[in-house]
């Protein structure tokens, strides 16, 4: 279909709820979204593209045809929605890539000897599950846990094949396993531990403690120490996995905490799961900077609990999302419970949400890299300007003082960095009096007249042209390319009252302000202050050198080539007054060196 086409198609959308799907000419889909109202937010796409960011662009331009299923309600467009997400995996979706659930704990005692082993699924096979856990780590780290707490197996022998087929291992040797490959240790002993390994994976502390503690007493009513010393140690393990609640707080979290952080170029997506007040994991997705950063949370938020299949009691949110009732409600109707959608305004969950967007943002900033962090940037600041991301931008300033001395300098910052070898600086002309109008008109025509005779170091042309003032500064820059025929983008650099560049101004007057956008406010600081440094460095320049040559002018006998040497010799125009005539004359000759110590000695003293 024509872009013209794919536009009349969406207007002719019902007022409807429903979902969209976006497919390219390979009928391949590349992205699927919800509607309230089809029409309204599909036809968007093909109105005014130069409003869009540059990913919608590119996708837009991926379109060949598209598809929309009308649903009942919004409910029902949320629910289809996040199933066609998950079926299709759209390429223009935010997606994450690790939807393979939590994983479970599986203890089937059905087996002679059984054993613990972690799962992602719960399959009907009559054995037990036990979590979900969170994380693999997490998981990991319970089933670790309980094993060394009752000293099982860890290695890789199957039982009863490889019972008294080799020596024990290490894990024996360093009292981490009771040494079940060992014809001595009895199957009943064994079934017994995995009994009460069950009976902590359902949180039954206390019964098992006092089941091991019944145990030590008779072991040693009978004298048998060596066996109820092996108890009391077993009996101090169990009580401390129960007060460290591994493994009741990780079966499900009351409470997660979705945090949110982003780079120039990349953002993150973190939950902390928290139970009675205590962090037990952290989970995160690093994508691409997102155009929407709610709608980037809010279906990150569906797909993360959907694919884990749990919903804790409460999740607090770094912001206020879209669908938020919505999703509630799909929670309650996938997994029976309803989960309690918060934004803290104040309080220890305030600080909660804080600490996982501060994870949010180190994840992010960790994996961002110096070039693509400037890529964004300039990504970034094209999109304010309404334009492509400015490769090359040329800044000017002027500098004088009193109408002395006016000067002009020119920085070039090429893909974000200085390019030093470009700068230009400029000596205006037949200017006696400060006008920084008439200035700046000057040095941007003589720039660009030298740009269209395609003199070396002024042939390449600029994206951009920031300089330094506010709007009737852009407009006499605008007015002076004008006069040559040619059009580039051009903005003034407004200040604010510490002299840092706050916004930018077009040539008719529309501010845009940057000092929102660190990255863009950081970049613009460094052009305005590197323009304004090279400006006022050369202007010190001239008028040094005018205070430092205007003493001896007008001296007869006394050139160029004189007053260096003068200056070399002396050091300063001080010394040269305090300079005797034969020390003149051992440097000039007698007519040059009387005429310098007549003009120093004017008064008649000696």
């Amino acid at each position: 279909m024509t872009f013209e086409e794919l536009k009349d198609k969406a207007l002719s959308l019902p007022y409807a709820p429903g979902v969209y799907i976006m497919r390219d000419k390979t009928d391949k889909v590349i992205y699927v979204g919800k509607a309230k109202k089809l029409k309204n937010r599909v036809s968007q796409y093909f109105q005014d593209t130069a409003s869009h960011t540059p990913k919608t662009r590119i996708m837009v331009s991926k379109i060949h045809h598209f598809d929309v299923i009308v649903a009942a309600s919004e409910f029902e467009a949320l629910v289809l929605e996040c199933s066609l997400i998950k079926r299709y995996m759209p390429k223009y979706n935010i997606l994450l890539k690790d939807d393979k659930g939590y994983p479970y704990l599986r203890l089937n005692m059905k087996d002679i000897y059984p054993t613990i082993t972690m799962v992602s699924k719960i399959a009907d096979d009559g054995a037990g599950y036990y979590g979900p856990y969170g994380s693999r780590s997490v998981t990991h780290d319970v089933m670790e846990a309980i094993r060394l707490t009752l000293k099982l197996p860890g290695c890789h022998k199957q039982f009863p094949r490889d019972i008294g087929k080799e020596r024990p291992c290490l894990n024996y040797h360093m009292n981490q396993c009771a040494g079940w490959c060992q014809p001595s240790v009895s199957c009943a002993e064994y079934r017994e531990r995995m009994e009460q390994a069950k009976q902590l994976l359902l949180g039954n502390y206390k019964a098992v403690a006092e089941q091991i503690k019944s145990q030590m007493l008779s072991a040693a009513d009978n004298l048998e120490f060596e066996l109820a010393a092996n108890l009391r140690d077993r009996l101090n393990a169990v009580e401390n996995l129960g007060q460290k609640q591994l493994v009741t707080a990780g079966t499900l979290a009351d409470t997660d905490v979705v945090g949110y952080g982003e780079t120039e170029a990349k953002a993150c997506f973190a939950v902390l799961h928290f139970s009675g007040g205590n962090l037990l994991d952290k989970e995160y997705e690093v994508f691409p900077r997102p155009d929407d950063k709610k709608e980037a949370v809010s279906s990150l938020l569906k797909q993360y609990y959907l694919s884990r299949g749990l919903a804790p009691k409460i999740v607090l949110l770094p912001f206020e999302i879209e669908d938020s009732e919505l999703f509630s409600q799909l929670m309650e109707q996938q997994f029976g419970r309803r989960s309690k959608l918060r934004i803290p305004q104040r309080g220890d969950n305030v600080r909660l949400v804080e600490l996982a967007n501060k994870n949010a943002f180190e994840e992010a900033e960790r994996v961002t890299g110096k070039e693509e962090r400037v890529s964004a940037t300039l990504t970034m600041l094209g999109k304010m300007l309404s334009m492509e991301p400015p490769r090359r931008i040329e800044s000017f300033d002027i500098s004088n003082i009193s109408g002395t001395d006016i000067v002009a300098s020119m920085v070039v910052f090429q893909d974000g960095k200085p390019r030093k070898s470009d700068y230009k600086r400029f000596k205006l002309e037949g200017l006696s009096n400060q006008d920084d109008y008439a200035s700046m008109h000057q040095v941007v025509k003589r720039r660009f007249v030298h740009y269209k005779a395609g003199d070396k170091g002024f042939d390449e042309a600029p994206d951009l042209l920031l300089i330094d003032g506010g709007v009737n500064h852009a407009k006499v820059a605008v007015a002076a390319l004008e006069e040559l025929g040619l059009s580039f983008p051009v903005f003034g650099m407004v200040k604010d009252d510490r002299h840092r560049t706050r916004a930018l101004v077009t040539p008719e007057g529309q501010e845009i302000g940057i000092d929102t956008q660190q990255a863009i406010f950081s970049l613009i600081g460094n052009i305005q202050e590197e323009t304004h440094r090279f400006a006022i460095t050369y202007h010190r320049q001239l008028r040094s050198k005018r205070l430092r040559y205007s003493e001896l002018d007008g001296i007869p006998g006394i050139g160029p080539k004189r007053k260096q040497e003068l200056l070399r010799q002396f050091k300063s125009l001080t010394a040269i007054g305090q300079a005797t005539l034969p020390e003149l004359e051992r440097l000039l000759p007698k007519d040059a060196a009387a005429a310098v110590y007549h003009h120093f000695h004017a008064n008649g003293e000696d």
